[in-house]
């Protein structure tokens, strides 16, 4: 499985999540990175970037609550996830940043947070 998202759960609105993602690729170092999620009956949207730099950048509705990190020793990409709203229920998934993907990207499951207000 190249990408595996992981981490997702049922919480609490205000509460915090921190999903995880491993990447299985021997040019990860150098590949920008991102996450991305799907609300039930809506299109996936992008989350979250981070470049192979460490650069980040961030969706309106999630600045200042949500946090993209990386970890390029273990192939892995992080997102904190702070003072969740019910908005931010769906399945989140990893992949490489949108600019790097391309029609029938794998995608994998995902990781399936809900928010209960």
């Amino acid at each position: 499985v190249p990408l595996q998202a992981s981490g997702g759960g049922l919480v609490q609105a205000g509460r915090s999540l921190r999903l995880s993602c491993i990447v299985r690729t021997d040019i990860f170092s150098i590949m920008g990175m991102g996450w991305y999620r799907q609300a039930r009956g809506k299109q996936r949207e992008s989350v979250a970037r981070i470049s192979s730099g460490g650069e980040t950048d961030y969706a309106e509705s999630v600045k200042g609550r949500f946090t993209i990190s990386r970890d390029n020793t273990k192939n892995m990409v992080f997102l904190q996830m702070n003072s969740l709203k019910s908005e931010d229920s769906g399945v989140y998934y990893c992949n490489y940043e949108p600019s790097a993907i391309g029609p029938g990207a794998y995608w994998g499951q995902g990781t399936l947070v809900t928010v209960s207000s």
